[in-house]
């Protein structure tokens, strides 16, 4: 039973820290050049086009399944050595890239270009702030594809593990 949890929660991790890099990268590659395009003016664009929905509904629920997924998994495969450390790994990869970084870094940034009313701030510092969030964006996108590298590492070495040996 233990052995089933375990492929379970490394099939449910890999499969969200996969959605969550993909999003980044196409993020990176489709919305981005858009939305930072020409601050201010591509970013009160961007304000309109993600007026109903945008990347804040997707990636924190994504986001949080992958750390109780990923937390699950490191408890659930703990006596495997073999197994433990890459689960591990990709917890903190995802935790201090993903979430640590973005509520330092992101969260502020994203409040001053699409959350502070319009002419809050000045143009010059609009796209000092882009340029910010455009650079620090690849810390994120390295983070995303590091955690479903681990994961997927994970996943790959306790399906080639002999699971009758399985405590």
């Amino acid at each position: 039973m233990r052995g089933k949890l375990i492929w379970l929660a490394l099939v449910g991790l890999t499969w969200a820290a996969m959605m969550s890099f993909g999003g980044v990268a196409a993020e990176t590659v489709m919305l981005y050049p858009n939305i930072f395009h020409d601050p201010p003016a591509s970013l009160e664009r961007a304000r309109e086009f993600l007026a109903v929905s945008g990347p804040s509904d997707y990636f924190p629920p994504l986001g949080a399944s992958v750390v109780l997924l990923s937390v699950a998994a490191t408890v659930l495969s703990w006596r495997q050595r073999g197994l433990r450390w890459w689960i591990a790994a990709a917890t903190v990869v995802f935790v201090a890239c993903e979430f640590l970084f973005s509520v330092v870094f992101f969260w502020p940034r994203n409040e001053i270009m699409f959350v502070d009313p319009a002419g809050t701030h000045s143009p010059e510092y609009l796209r000092q702030v882009a340029d910010e969030f455009v650079a620090g964006h690849w810390v994120r996108l390295a983070g995303g594809a590091v955690t479903a590298a681990l994961s997927f590492t994970a996943l790959l070495r306790w399906a080639r593990t002999d699971q009758r040996q399985v405590p």
